[in-house]
């Protein structure tokens, strides 16, 4: 069942499963403040599963605050949040584990998977013979490989991306694209990202958010 997120009480409430598809997202954002600044005001939208949506807008504006309090990782904010349960989010800089091998990064993260199911989640994205590989001896782009490897390696329902890839070489970055639409394309989360590349939007999203303004809304033409 998909979780509702009240940071007034900051519970966790079930959902009747009759209430929202349980691959859904539901934003209902009335305020986000930081200290005596609001930075995000009555910010609503949903995204289905199998829809991918942007998020553009100018560096600074809220777009990675929103995305946070989208995944649940800043309940301090006025207004709810339903989301499914099996969610997994990439950041502009790979969150591994430098401690453990690129497969343990993916079995410690998904337990139920077996360790040939985890082997051919990183062959599929490029990183076969570095099963045994420790982060810091990856390049820049197979940490972001093995990054994409964990988050689809399981159960997904919803993927939130956060400029995935920014600072990469065009070549590396066309490679990337690839591999995440046609992950995407195979699973068919609901995904939201975030990019400041109007042509990386308009690739993989079926539909294109504009935050603008301050405090930051979306713009009305454009949801």
């Amino acid at each position: 069942m998909s979780p509702s997120i009240r940071p007034e009480d900051g519970r966790v409430v079930p959902l009747h499963p009759k209430l929202a598809d349980p691959g859904a997202v539901r934003v209902e954002i009335r305020s986000k403040r930081f200290g005596g600044t609001e930075v995000l005001r009555n910010v609503h939208f949903t995204v289905s599963r199998g829809e991918t949506v942007a998020l553009l807008g100018p560096s600074g504006i809220g777009k990675s605050t929103l995305l946070r309090i989208v995944a649940g990782l800043d309940p301090e904010f006025e207004g709810e949040i339903t989301r499914p349960t099996h969610m997994a989010m990439v950041f502009q800089e790979p969150t591994l584990m430098p401690w453990r091998t690129a497969l343990q990064n993916l079995t410690l993260v998904h337990s139920e998977l077996s360790e040939g199911d985890a082997r051919a989640a990183l062959d599929r994205v490029g990183l076969k013979g570095r099963h045994d590989a420790y982060p810091r001896s990856l390049s820049l782009g197979q940490q972001r490989r093995l990054a994409l490897a964990r988050a689809f390696a399981g159960r997904l329902d919803m993927l939130v991306m956060d400029e995935p890839f920014v600072s990469l070489d065009p070549e590396l970055a066309e490679s990337m694209l690839a591999l995440t639409e046609e992950l995407i394309a195979e699973l068919r989360p609901a995904v939201l990202f975030v990019t400041h590349a109007r042509a990386e939007a308009e690739r993989l999203a079926s539909r294109i958010l504009h935050l603008q303004g301050q405090p930051a809304t979306l713009t009305p033409h454009l949801v």
